[in-house]
């Protein structure tokens, strides 16, 4: 399947987002990678792993890059050589990149109960106004807050930072957009701001929570 939806949310910010329907086969004859890039993918044990990983590529594509230009620093985080910065996620069979003059960080996770059963392991500051009885605004509320701080994650990578203790998410509603994030980690306070929405498809069972941060 070509791609799945484009969200221009400003002039220097894109989202792609590709939905994985091609077998691998059919991912691989539309890539060209770079020596480095196909041991990695000959690395990979999980075949859906590999095709998200192509599909990463093809998202790549249709803004006109190329495997060649994209790159990892010592923490694995994704850069291009120019001024534009990148994210990349992929959940099941979505993929998505953002790309940005501004320092950005996304992140898209399948709506599931299970993420009940983690919420302490990430969550602190946020129980002061999460209600756990209401059980699927809850699910939702918990998505959105774990893609916030994994999207906060890929832009400061540091060792050391905790979802629990160091990032909070401030309140807010479903059916709003957007909301504020803080990050507190030794002498380093920054903000964010935290935008999400829910992604679905006619191909696949399941709503999933699309998150991404810009550092301010």
């Amino acid at each position: 399947m070509p791609l799945f939806q484009t969200i221009q949310f400003n002039e220097n910010t894109k989202i792609l987002i590709w939905e994985i329907t091609e077998s691998f086969e059919e991912l691989y004859s539309r890539v060209t990678l770079k020596e480095k890039t196909q041991r990695r993918l000959d690395g990979m044990k999980s075949q859906m792993h590999q095709r998200a990983f192509l599909s990463v590529r093809m998202l790549i594509q249709e803004m006109g890059f190329t495997d060649k230009d994209l790159h990892y620093d010592e923490f694995g985080k994704p850069y291009f050589d120019c001024h534009n910065y990148i994210s990349i996620t992929h959940s099941y069979h979505f993929a998505a990149i953002i790309i940005s003059h501004e320092t950005v960080g996304i992140d898209m996770e399948l709506q599931r109960e299970k993420i009940q059963r983690i919420a302490d392991k990430f969550t602190d500051f946020e129980c002061d106004y999460l209600e756990s009885n209401v059980t699927e605004e809850y699910i939702k509320k918990l998505t959105v807050i774990w893609g916030a701080k994994e999207a906060i994650f890929k832009i400061r990578n540091e060792k050391g930072i905790s979802f629990k203790d160091h990032i909070n998410v401030s309140n807010f509603s479903l059916g709003e957009s957007q909301t504020k994030a803080s990050l507190h980690f030794d002498n380093l306070i920054k903000d964010f701001d935290v935008h999400y929405q829910e992604i679905k498809s006619d191909n696949f069972e399941g709503t999933f929570t699309l998150v991404y941060t810009f550092e301010k």
